[in-house]
């Protein structure tokens, strides 16, 4: 029975010699002297930022993507045990002490170092030779851009590494399928494809362009599995469900996390938390929370609000009016109501609280019990301070003639009454019996004797005049207009009246409010929310010295200074490798020719290379050209200052595309043995001049040595590049 501890246990294990070498030098080339220089690159001033912010737990929101990328970084920082304490101003500035630099660089360091043995495996798994896996990976290795983009905080790296992990994922996956489907391996890749899916999207949205293509290809092939009439249909709805849950279900649960992961650590308000509705800000703590805590849930009649338009641009604002009245004629010798201006002011302040009145009654205070308002019902809204009536008319609004004038009513004995009435619309009510609810409920006032809708004038150039103290213009909009957020309206701090005398009511909006409301938003509300916020800001464009076309990438026209040395000649840039650049370009090109050349022959049934080449050529180029093609063709889509660095994903697929060329050249068009040594030789020259170009431009790669103005000059091989040498 115990016959089996005779024997010793043995432990096998096969290491691919090639993949280990690689590794360690993509290691050496990315990781050696990580730490320089100890300064600010480029950048790392914007996501910086970011790192000090998640070891603050301070909340922020980044329009230029989803959180993992941040959160990896602030992994960094954390494991060195950065307390975010540093001013991320200026490129250049040196790191103080407490400033873990080798650290916060280390992820995005290993993400490029092994970027350079997935490229080996890719080749591999796409059935090319082992020496043209080789020479993929060496080609990534001695890729300039790719070893600037990964040696600093920035996100390029960790982008592509994910990307190229999801490519090798899904042809593992697809040749395990071939003899053994729905094994474990065969679990494990698929699911791998969808989790490095997910990072690449969570990483940049960028990452999406892959995850479509690599979308499209299962979907090929599970189209030619329906062909397949050895596959029983319950095998083909199983084939189906496991590729929906591991390609489309897992990632987007994946996806949620990165968000519900970013929230549960920036829990605490900052300066970023302005542009997110009232209900958010309440749920962080500090900032409006400690201000809204233990309000009334309810608005009722005699509740004392101040209400903030839900746009939020390009400030966020409060409806407001103060005692100075419209201009009786303005510059442009339209006149006015001569009323008590309504703005809507982007400051706290007592002018901000207004009253919610019942027609019907003349008490300013809440009843015992309550009467809450809810849908539909009509109201009057007084000004807290001047007890003026919020009013509209037919007369031209001040900045927006074809709008209405919105004041508050001031009674002149004249032929204009009074036009107070409002009725409250709950936008994302669930009945038309809600209760209007305090910081939770969006709501639209609209004016019951014109049907104006009450609306900020949510843009840059709508701030009135010196008369108006440059506040917001606020207008009674015509409906037909259509919907817009800048006239949808929240209440963010509220109180229930107590004080009829107005004198007593002035303290009483004077005072800070006392009762406090913990309003927690779902998780699913925050996403929700965030998400929108993500994909809809738009922070303000603007030429930046080193910004580019997507045309001036594929010749390398464009570089970027990432950095220079205050007083020596030493600098980084971010510049390729022109001979593989070049070579990329040329592989490309003669893909699409050849692959038309034989595409036309194969129509006159002449089939110059057999099957199996034909389908190799297929997959392997196709796969390479249409990784290159997704994440390139849609920049010339976008409207958004580009940068050389966007292209680098898609460069990463066309350099893959080089040995399959090569090797279709060698083994189908060298036919003879002369042919195949001359190609041979040529491979070696090309070779050595790649690895001669890589080590001309180290010192710009790497940063050292300090390179003399000649030196520098000599380096400046395109009139476009912006070498910087300083005057003598």
């Amino acid at each position: 029975m115990l016959g089996f501890l005779k024997k010793p246990v043995v432990v096998t294990a096969e290491i691919n010699v090639n993949v280990v070498a690689l590794t360690v030098m993509g290691l050496i080339s990315r990781l050696w002297g990580l730490s320089y220089p100890r300064a600010v690159v480029f950048d790392e001033v914007y996501y910086g930022q970011f790192i000090s912010l998640y070891m603050k737990r301070i909340f922020f929101v980044d329009d230029s993507g989803p959180p993992l990328g941040h959160m990896l970084l602030a992994l960094g920082g954390y494991l060195g045990g950065f307390d975010g304490n540093f001013l991320w101003n200026r490129i250049g500035a040196e790191y103080s002490t407490n400033v873990p630099v080798w650290s916060l660089r280390l992820l995005p360091a290993l993400a490029g170092a092994l970027c350079v043995p997935l490229a080996y495996q890719i080749l591999v798994e796409l059935q090319l030779s082992h020496c043209a896996a080789l020479g993929a990976a060496l080609l990534i290795l001695f890729e300039n851009s790719l070893i600037t983009q990964s040696r600093f905080m920035l996100l390029e790296s960790v982008l592509i590494f994910f990307i190229l992990l999801a490519v090798l994922s899904y042809l593992k996956f697809y040749n395990v399928q071939r003899h053994s489907s729905f094994s474990g391996s065969w679990w494990f890749w698929l699911l791998l494809t969808g989790a490095a899916c997910s990072c690449a999207v969570g990483v940049k949205y960028m990452g999406l362009f892959t995850y479509m293509l690599l979308l499209a290809m299962a979907g090929l092939h599970f189209w030619h599995m329906i062909g397949d009439q050895n596959i029983s249909n319950v095998s083909l709805m199983c084939h189906f469900l496991a590729r929906g849950l591991a390609l489309v279900i897992i990632p987007m649960a994946m996806y949620l996390s990165f968000f519900y992961v970013h929230l549960a650590l920036l829990y605490r308000s900052g300066p970023h938390d302005q542009i997110m509705t009232s209900a958010f800000q309440a749920s962080l703590e500090g900032g409006l929370a400690r201000i809204t805590q233990g309000q009334p849930l309810e608005v009722a009649y005699g509740s004392q609000i101040t209400l903030r338009n839900v746009l939020g641009k390009p400030v966020q604002c409060w409806l407001h009016s103060h005692t100075n009245t419209y201009p009786i004629r303005y510059e442009n010798g339209r006149g006015s109501s001569h009323q008590q201006q309504v703005t809507c002011y982007p400051f706290k302040d007592v002018n901000n609280w207004w009253i919610v009145k019942d027609p019907g009654m003349q008490q300013l205070v809440v009843s015992n019990p309550p009467r809450p308002v809810r849908h539909g019902h009509i109201v009057q809204l007084v000004h807290g301070i001047t007890t003026r009536y919020l009013n509209t008319h037919d007369v031209a609004a001040p900045l927006s003639p074809h709008s209405q004038e919105v004041s508050c009513y001031i009674d002149y004995n004249i032929s204009m009454p009074a036009q107070n009435l409002w009725r409250v619309e709950i936008l994302n009510r669930e009945s038309d019996t809600d209760v209007w609810k305090t910081i939770l409920s969006e709501v639209r006032f609209v004016h019951v004797n014109t049907s104006a809708v009450l609306k900020a004038r949510g843009f840059i150039g709508a701030s009135l005049p010196e008369w108006g103290y440059r506040q917001l213009e606020v207008v009674g909009e015509k409906l037909a207009k259509g919907y817009h957020q800048s006239m949808v309206w929240n209440v963010e701090e509220h109180r229930y009246g107590k004080s009829q005398e107005q004198k007593e009511r002035e303290v009483e909006l004077h005072s800070p409010t006392q009762m406090d409301i913990s309003k927690n938003l779902s998780f699913m509300a925050k996403f929700s929310e965030l998400q929108w916020k993500i994909l809809t800001l738009k922070t303000e464009d603007t030429e930046h010295k080193y910004s580019s076309s997507a045309l001036d990438w594929i010749t390398m026209d464009t570089n970027i200074a990432y950095w220079l040395h205050p007083t020596s000649g030493a600098q980084i840039h971010l510049l390729g490798n022109v001979v593989t650049w070049t070579s990329a370009n040329v592989a490309a090109l003669g893909y699409v020719c050849l692959s038309l050349w034989y595409l036309i022959r194969r129509r006159r049934k002449i089939y110059d290379i057999p099957e199996g080449a034909w389908q190799l050529w297929v997959s392997a180029g196709g796969l390479c050209l249409g990784g290159w093609a997704v994440n390139y063709l849609p920049f010339f889509l976008m409207e958004k200052t580009l940068f050389l660095y966007h292209y680098l994903p898609a460069l990463t697929f066309q350099i893959l595309l080089i040995p399959v060329v090569l090797q279709h050249l060698s083994e189908h068009l060298c036919r003879s043995l002369l042919l195949k040594s001359m190609f041979s030789a040529l491979i070696v020259a090309w070779f050595s001049s790649i690895y001669f170009v890589y080590r001309t431009f180290s010192p710009v790669t790497y940063g050292e040595p300090s390179l003399s103005v000649t030196e520098l000059k000599a380096l400046r091989w395109k009139d476009s590049w912006n070498i910087l040498i300083r005057k003598q």
